[in-house]
């Protein structure tokens, strides 16, 4: 069942993302996500996505250098062993965030599937009302 998950995941990215990441194609990404909005809390530079009113992704707008996304603590330090583009959160707590550096040595399914970690770590943490309510289960 996982594996099916999974290779289901990788098809909705390469249809979505055609193997080209750009804050375009990140940005209809996070927003196809059940429950998702978008703002802009900090400044007027960094894009935030959240889900039930919590942080799941950001970056930087005008420079789309990385994206920060929250990770399993154990599944973080393991993805930064794996992968020297991906760095503890930048401006983030570093046990529960990483900052993936977009410098093309990361898969764009990759990116995807990171992203879909990462909203439903936030969204599964969610009070059940509250899951309930955004469709969310």
């Amino acid at each position: 069942m996982y594996k099916a998950k999974s290779i289901a995941r990788a098809v909705r990215c390469v249809r979505l993302i055609h193997h080209v990441m750009n804050i375009e194609y990140y940005r209809q990404y996070c927003l196809a996500k059940k429950g998702t909005s978008e703002e802009f809390p900090f400044d007027n530079r960094t894009l935030v996505f959240k889900v039930g009113g919590k942080m799941f992704a950001l970056t930087d707008v005008e420079s789309f250098e990385s994206i920060n996304l929250k990770c399993d603590p154990e599944r973080a330090i393991e993805l930064r062993e794996q992968y020297s583009a991906i760095i503890p959160g930048y401006h983030m707590n570093k046990k529960h965030w990483n900052t993936l550096v977009l410098d093309g040595s990361l898969r764009d399914s990759l990116i995807c599937s990171l992203i879909d970690d990462s909203y439903l770590l936030v969204a599964g943490s969610l009070p059940k009302k509250d899951r309930e309510k955004l469709g969310i289960l």
